[in-house]
């Protein structure tokens, strides 16, 4: 038999997200109805990981055309925004269930250093938005000579 030590943090964020999915769950908001507390309507999953060039970021996107996603930075701040359509062609009453949201969504991420805006490139394909930032340019101490009197 192994002891294992119990961590009682270590899933904190997974239960806070099962929580928050049961409330949405339970309490689902329509676009127009009623308080939301949100100003987007969904908000698409990602994945944050680290290379030898720096961060990726990786967004599932599906059923959003490229022309509707932006991706900007201001102020250390790394922004993906954009909008998934509604389908059109089946009308409201022919629906049986309906689970995929469709609105305009909006991520954003603080980044550990000014990057330069045109040294980040995004790429979609196949319904994921995969985001490259390079890691910052090492600052080198500066030397300044000092005149003793």
């Amino acid at each position: 038999m192994s002891l294992v030590s119990w961590d009682p943090f270590k899933n904190m964020v997974t239960l806070q997200d099962r929580i928050n999915r049961l409330f949405d769950d339970a309490f689902p908001r329509a676009a127009g109805q009623g308080e939301d507390l949100s100003a987007f309507a969904w908000h698409p999953l990602v994945d944050i990981y680290e290379t030898e060039a720096g961060v990726v970021i990786k967004v599932d996107l599906p059923g959003v055309d490229k022309e509707d996603v932006a991706v900007e930075v201001k102020d250390n701040i790394l922004t993906i925004s954009g909008e998934r359509k509604e389908d059109s062609t089946v009308a409201e009453d022919r629906y049986y269930r309906r689970e995929r949201t469709c609105g305009t969504f909006q991520r954003a991420f603080t980044m550990q250093a000014s990057i330069p805006p045109e040294k980040i490139k995004a790429a979609f394909k196949n319904g994921v938005l995969q985001v490259q930032v390079p890691k910052p340019a090492e600052e080198r101490p500066r030397q300044i000579a000092v005149d003793i009197e």
